[in-house]
């Protein structure tokens, strides 16, 4: 049997697909696999779960055995080659990596300065964030909002990850929507403001955005998403780099009542929030003049 490695948020995510190849063309189990294949019990469950990396002929026997051809196995080929590495890109569209790491994550931290994290996007507001994304073409905007707000139930799991968002206030100023979508996303923060911290507008914005995923039995990983390209990182001393800048943002974000305060003074209270004051207009930082 191969060795055992550390796993990968890559290897995990290209294994469960294996699994569910077999789930949907076979009628075998795990176990089944593994003795009509010759191999020991375990093999299949420790490549399913992208605990081990399989020979080139270990992939081809899982991938016919499941009734696939070979250009298939070229394909899946290409992909888990990189599987098992420290530093994995992927292309920005590709979300079932990050989907499946953070259902499986036991923390999440997150920062983000040119939009509301995903995890805490209402579907309009995303809606405006895919129009506004030049290369995401219009046909495809409806998946992707509805992949996002999948991607969201890990918030509503019995036992959820820890989260914390560090939301620039540059995000908070960006307008991808009318008022009422915004102030909808607005209300959103506010309604999980135990989780959102405010990073003030006069701070300088350290970095285009980050998130760091914890797990009960996998090592850390740091995700960036990118115009040209999604990273995945697990090499020790990115990680040590990763937890010193959102130790850095610990120190400079507004605690929990400072960045609801904040969130308030974009949110234009409406009569059907009685539990809000009422104002007859949304209100502005005072340094921002009306119509920016």
């Amino acid at each position: 049997m191969a060795p055992t490695t550390p796993s990968t948020a890559y290897s995990r995510d290209l294994g469960d697909e294996l699994r569910r190849l077999r789930e949907s063309t076979t009628s075998l189990t795990g176990n089944a696999l593994a003795v009509r294949l010759g191999w020991d019990p375990s093999k299949v469950s420790n490549i399913e779960n992208g605990k081990v990396r399989p020979s080139e002929v270990d992939l081809a026997q899982i991938v016919t055995t499941c009734g696939m051809d070979t250009e298939y196995f070229d394909g899946f080929k290409r992909r888990y080659q990189r599987a098992f590495d420290e530093y994995v890109v992927l292309a920005p569209g590709s979300l079932g990596t990050l989907a499946m790491a953070e259902a499986t994550a036991t923390t999440i931290t997150t920062y983000d300065v040119l939009t509301v994290s995903g995890l805490v996007q209402t579907d309009a507001y995303a809606d405006g964030v895919y129009r506004h994304a030049a290369q995401v073409g219009e046909q495809r905007i409806p998946e992707l909002v509805r992949i996002r707000g999948d991607r969201q139930a890990v918030l509503r799991k019995v036992h959820a990850p820890k989260c914390l968002f560090y939301v620039h206030e540059i995000a908070l100023r960006q307008q991808f929507g009318d008022d009422q979508v915004m102030e909808e996303q607005y209300l959103q923060l506010l309604f999980n403001a135990h989780m959102i911290r405010i990073v003030p507008a006069d701070r300088p914005a350290i970095s285009a955005g980050l998130m760091l995923l914890e797990f009960a039995k996998a090592m850390p990983v740091a995700h960036s998403d990118g115009e040209l390209a999604r990273v995945f990182v697990q090499e020790s001393k990115a990680i040590a780099r990763t937890r010193q800048m959102f130790d850095h943002l610990a120190q400079i974000a507004l605690d929990e009542e400072q960045s609801r305060r904040k969130l308030m003074e974009y949110i234009s209270p409406r009569r059907d929030h009685p539990d809000l004051p009422h104002r007859s207009r949304r209100a502005r930082p005072r340094h921002q003049e009306p119509g920016r």
